[in-house]
């Protein structure tokens, strides 16, 4: 089993910024993915962007140049940092880790208003 804990969602007005942390412990594999997806009220769930445990990157088009995906493998924590936020970046953000099984955080909500 892997538990992920995360923190940083909020509210924030246009062209601000939040971090969002996810924090893994249990039993976690040597090599596995973690990444960041949101879902909106009425939408599906979309990927925001991943990393391994290797530093390979994949962000979503409409997040890039905007937000970065970290990871610091000795505290098996991922990080999203959000910058330049949109309204249509409102969303629920949920940590998912991917190693010889899938969990998923219980989720943050981002709000992006003014």
């Amino acid at each position: 089993q892997v538990q992920l804990v995360e923190s940083g969602g909020g509210s924030v007005q246009p062209g601000g910024s939040l971090r969002l942390s996810c924090a893994a412990s249990g039993s976690i594999h040597s090599i596995n993915v973690m990444g960041w997806y949101r879902q909106a009220p009425g939408k599906q769930r979309e990927l925001v962007a991943s990393i391994g445990s290797r530093s390979r990157t994949d962000y979503a088009d409409f997040v890039k140049g905007r937000f970065t995906v970290s990871r610091d493998n000795a505290k098996n924590t991922v990080y999203l940092q959000m910058n330049s936020l949109k309204p249509e970046d409102t969303a629920v953000y949920y940590c998912r880790y991917e190693g010889s099984r899938t969990y998923w955080g219980q989720g943050t909500q981002v709000t992006v208003s003014s």
